[in-house]
């Protein structure tokens, strides 16, 4: 983009990403927030309280703003009709009414089960995001197809998108596998930042991933993309890291906690 916008609609508002980017994002960057959630936004009686299903309200939702930073949807593994509604066609009305309003910038939370049973590089090497699509889960499934569709509306209406592969965004890792995966509350508002405000290099025609992981003394995702948009990351989950081994021990190299991008979510059925 030519300028950083200044008006974004925020969906998924009252989530827990949502909560710590609704207040951060004006505060930091001077953003005006348009939220958007199917519940209501606690302390924000002006949110819009819709479901992605309402097309209309999306049309309204998205009149007037420069970017959107899409992080509605059911946020882990559910039956595949639940994850088909929210996910999947969720997020093509999304995109939809984005290409009706004139929207040039997208920043999709996409997710590290985009790519769940991709192994850790026996060489100790990083995961790049170049690595292919093998979703863990129906939702990962589902954020597979949204880096997807945002590539066909980058080529096909110029709507730039920047899909974001969240690890794990607590106020602070709940388990030794965060220790790699953490991405932390400051980390993710200085990630969405760069994502709503950098020009995308050429070579992502549009669609740029990312990593969307703190300084992590212990990863093995590539932060190479992000940093491609000026991201910087400032936390790292080392510090919780001897607190953390203390209650739970190390993982085990054979533990898919350890072995697999997507850690758990590749053992789990519904």
């Amino acid at each position: 983009m030519t300028s950083t916008p200044r008006t974004v609609l925020l969906t998924g508002a009252a989530g827990g990403v949502g909560t710590f980017l609704r207040d951060s994002l004006p505060a930091q960057y001077g953003y005006t927030l348009r939220l958007f959630d199917r519940r209501p936004v606690p302390g924000h009686p002006e949110a819009i309280t819709a479901d992605l299903a309402d097309t209309a309200a999306l049309a309204g939702a998205v009149e007037g703003v420069d970017a959107v930073v899409h992080l509605a949807g059911i946020p882990t593994e559910a039956p595949f009709d639940d994850i088909l509604a929210s996910n999947i066609q969720g997020l093509h009305h999304l995109y939809e009414a984005a290409r009706a309003a004139g929207v040039r910038r997208v920043v999709f939370a996409s997710s590290n089960h985009a790519v769940g049973f991709t192994e850790r590089p026996a060489d100790g090497g990083t995961v790049p995001v170049e690595t292919r699509l093998r979703p863990d889960t129906y939702y990962g499934l589902s954020k597979a197809f949204g880096e997807s569709l945002a590539s066909l509306y980058a080529d096909k209406h110029g709507i730039e998108t920047v899909s974001i592969r969240i690890g794990s965004c607590f106020a602070e890792p709940r388990t030794v596998r965060m220790l790699d995966t953490w991405l932390s509350p400051a980390d993710c508002v200085r990630l969405v930042h760069a994502a709503l405000s950098a020009e995308l290099p050429a070579a992502s025609h549009g669609h740029h991933v990312v990593y969307g992981i703190s300084a992590n003394t212990r990863a093995w995702w590539s932060l190479d993309s992000a940093r491609a948009l000026g991201y910087e990351p400032q936390d790292d989950a080392e510090v919780f890291a001897a607190r953390m081994i203390a209650e739970h021990g190390e993982l085990a190299a054979d533990d898919v906690e350890y072995r697999y991008i997507g850690g758990a979510f590749t053992r789990q059925y519904i």
